[in-house]
């Protein structure tokens, strides 16, 4: 399956749910303490993140999409806190407000990567404290691609029914993480996606795969959804449709730190890319890649659009070499935002010689990343002659992606690089031979963005016109 990287900025999602502020306090634990057997814990740091359906708001903003989040908070300073997270992140909030309940919160206290404790902060919202949320659902509901519902059992989705029929009257999309034993509520939804204790907990343990297949299938027709979705922890994920094969996809982790928010991660990669076009299977693929990343990091954390897109082309081992256009343009905004210099240059590199390796590592020494552009064949034949060029575009391109100094190499049809230069907006551009900065094309509008000039020289005696002329005079 090939990973791409959705348009998740067109991608417009509704998340309501149970919010919770998670805090984290961090410290060195170097004794133990003399009033019981538990160790010391000197606090250093201290910080707070969105937890629950927050953070699956927050993973969607991460992405680049829009978000908008319906919940629950106290009348107290860390509703305040939680809103003003999330709203810096991008985040559109807009909670109910309860007088009598607090925010939830929930306190874990860690040393040395370890979760030693974790308090918990709550009351239970009831069903009067959520008067007024389907109301805001109502509201938000016709301006969304997606609908998601976060259920931590605090209350704020005891009205599920009734948000679910409101998604289905407007024909959207319907995703829900679920919660305890009874999925009967879920009924109706499009997709669930629960982790394998809590699917085995609603129809039994499985003995194997197929066994576990079957029972997603069952569990799919009894609700009347159109997938599953189970988390699987080491063992990855399995998504079980009744119209196609199951999809099992294998665990991503390179090193496990802290699970915490992971089926946060999962849940909102899988709805922005849906939203963004996919179908659900590439969604799900996204999903688990996304996952992977994030149970490297420690506590509540989101996924941003740059980390992923970085983890696709790794994935699609496209970190370096031939692309198109379109691929490149995503490479280099990730690599940009990573805070890397591009460097592009461009040529026919009809006959490749010591000069423009010469050239090229020196070109690559201006920046962190060397993009090598070259004319196609029709464009080469233009410019040198109809009998040009020696070798074809893509075994020119196929020998430049093989040096050492070149990052990613790609072609173009026109006699000037000009277009490619606005699509990527390098911050140098380098020319080889005997231009002056003056003569270099596209040189201007590099300029007028604060981008760099450079010309290089070959190296003394190299040039593929005098090595043509040389072969000319070998056949004669």
């Amino acid at each position: 399956m090939k990973l791409e990287m959705p348009a998740f900025q067109d991608a417009r999602l509704l998340v309501i749910g149970d919010v919770m502020l998670d805090r984290y306090w961090h410290g060195a634990a170097s004794r133990v303490s003399p009033e019981a057997p538990v160790p010391v814990v000197r606090v250093g740091n201290e910080e707070n993140r969105p937890g629950g359906a927050g953070n699956v708001a927050l993973n969607i903003a991460a992405l680049g999409s829009s978000a908008r989040l319906i919940g629950i908070v106290g009348n107290d300073a860390t509703g305040l806190e939680l809103n003003s997270r999330l709203s810096a992140a991008g985040v559109y909030c807009d909670f109910l407000q309860s007088d009598e309940k607090p925010t939830i919160a929930k306190l874990r206290v860690i040393s040395q990567h370890q979760q030693l404790i974790r308090l918990d902060f709550e009351q239970p919202f009831a069903k009067p404290d959520i008067n007024g949320l389907f109301e805001k659902a109502k509201a938000l509901i016709d301006d969304t691609q997606i609908l998601v519902l976060s259920d931590y059992a605090k209350g704020a989705l005891q009205g599920i029914e009734q948000l679910i029929e409101l998604g289905r009257s407007y024909n959207i999309p319907i995703i829900a993480d679920p919660k305890g034993s009874d999925f009967e509520k879920y009924r109706g939804v499009t997709l669930i996606t629960p982790n394998l204790s809590e699917f085995e907990e609603v129809v039994g343990i499985s003995q194997n795969e197929e066994e576990l297949v079957n029972k997603g299938l069952k569990l799919v027709s009894d609700l009347n959804l159109e997938a599953i979705l189970i988390t699987r922890g080491e063992n990855g994920m399995t998504l079980i449709r009744p119209d196609s094969p199951e999809l099992h996809l294998p665990a991503r982790a390179q090193e496990v730190f802290d699970v915490t928010g992971a089926g946060d991660t999962v849940i909102s990669v899988l709805a922005a890319a849906m939203a963004a076009g996919d179908n659900i299977a590439d969604a799900t693929a996204l999903a688990n890649l996304a996952a992977g990343l994030v149970v490297g990091k420690l506590g509540t954390a989101a996924i941003s659009g740059p980390e992923l897109r970085r983890a696709i082309l790794a994935e699609q081992d496209s970190g370096r070499g031939v692309m198109t256009s379109e691929q490149l343009i995503f490479a280099v905004q990730d690599a940009k935002a990573h805070g890397e210099k591009i460097v592009f240059t461009n040529g026919c590199f009809d006959i490749i010689h010591a000069g423009h390796v010469g050239y090229l590592a020196e070109a690559k020494e201006q920046g962190d990343r060397l993009i090598v552009a070259i004319n196609d064949d029709d464009s080469v034949r233009r410019i040198k002659g109809s009998g040009r060029p020696i070798n074809p575009v893509e075994r020119r391109m196929a020998v430049l992606a093989g040096l050492e100094a070149v990052d990613w190499v790609v072609s173009f049809s026109e006699d000037t690089p000009e277009h490619l230069l606005q699509q990527l907006q390098p911050e140098v551009l380098v020319k080889g031979g005997d231009y002056t900065l003056d003569q270099v094309v596209g040189g201007e509008y590099v300029k007028s963005y604060g981008g760099e000039v450079k010309a290089l020289e070959f190296l003394d005696d190299c040039s593929t016109s005098a090595i043509v002329e040389k072969m000319k005079e070998v056949g004669e």
